[in-house]
């Protein structure tokens, strides 16, 4: 009798003992993962102020007609598609406020299309990095 009570109690500590190591492994992979979140929201940030530095370095290129400057914005957007940055292409479509922020209405031929692109939008890992600023047609 106490040696079937003394198994059961072994069985019950071992029973303990595989619980606390799978909660050990799932607090691991969760730590982790948690991790590669505050990477991913930290470079969103750095992202978004590195466009901004693109958006003035276009800005001089529309006044400015320099090969080096060219070529300098080719490679910036180069490294930002590696990093998986994409441009949203806004012109013509229909305004979404998830990937538009209407920032004037004009008057147009049809209701809500985008009919100039202000400031570029870009996506991060499929995710909204920065909103297209745009003018919205209105009948």
């Amino acid at each position: 009798m106490a040696k079937i009570r003394k198994n059961k109690e072994l069985e019950d500590v071992k029973n303990q003992l595989k619980r606390a190591l799978a909660d050990y492994s799932n607090l691991q992979k969760r730590v982790e993962e948690d991790k590669k979140i505050l990477v991913k929201f930290a470079n969103a940030k750095l992202l978004v102020k590195l466009l901004e530095i693109l958006d003035i370095l276009e800005a001089v290129q529309k006044t400015v007609k320099n090969e080096g400057l060219y070529l300098s914005i080719k490679k910036f957007k180069e490294v930002l598609i590696a990093e998986g940055v994409q441009e949203t292409n806004s012109q013509g479509k229909d305004f979404d406020p998830n990937f538009h922020e209407a920032v004037e209405i004009v008057s147009g031929n049809t209701n809500d299309k985008v009919v100039e692109v202000l400031t570029k939008g870009y996506t991060f890992e499929d995710k909204i990095l920065r909103p297209a600023r745009v003018k919205v047609s209105k009948k």
